[in-house]
């Protein structure tokens, strides 16, 4: 397994204020990549994968959040297997070890995978950054990452809960853990 750099993933799902409507679940609609090396700390290859939910819309209170709306994944988004794809053949997944900031994004991507039947794309070597962020800061409540980011006083780059943005700002979490280890 390679460690000179590792894959920063963050996810967005469709997501709704109170109960999710009768018919729908929670998908994937934004895979947020970047990686770090960590030999130098440069954060690279940063961009945004839009997914088309199959069984869910996108909800005004999740378009609120993340800035996504329905009609942008209608035009732009791609389906959770060409994204997939992406992921192998741009970013050969399965040789590095992959990060997100707590364990939702690994659950929620192995879980979609499993119920399309598509090949899991990353590595089994996983960091959850929000553990490894608690550890290393010495503190003894888990805090989210705009909190994290905060405590270290480092701005937040871009739009909070868009996947791209915080695929970055979790690298920046990594990158300072990883120092400070």
């Amino acid at each position: 397994m390679k460690r000179n750099k590792i894959i920063i993933i963050d996810l967005e799902a469709t997501c709704w204020n109170g109960k999710i409507p009768a018919g729908q679940v929670n998908e994937i609609i934004e895979i947020g990549i970047c990686i770090l090396d960590t030999n130098t700390g440069e954060i690279y290859k940063n961009e945004g994968i839009l997914i088309k939910p199959e069984r869910s819309k996108v909800s005004p209170f999740c378009t609120e959040l993340t800035t996504i709306t329905q009609e942008l994944l209608d035009k732009e988004g791609i389906s959770l297997k060409e994204a997939c794809n992406i992921l192998r053949e741009e970013y050969n997944p399965k040789h590095y070890v992959w990060a997100s900031y707590g364990q939702y994004d690994l659950n929620m991507l192995k879980k979609q995978c499993k119920f399309r039947g598509i090949e899991y794309p990353m590595s089994q070597e996983h960091i959850n950054v929000k553990e490894l962020f608690t550890e290393v800061k010495g503190i003894s409540r888990k805090v989210g990452m705009k909190g994290a980011l905060g405590m270290l006083n480092i701005p937040l780059d871009g739009t909070h809960h868009r996947g791209i943005d915080d695929a970055r700002n979790i690298a920046k979490i990594l990158n300072w853990c990883l120092i400070n280890k």
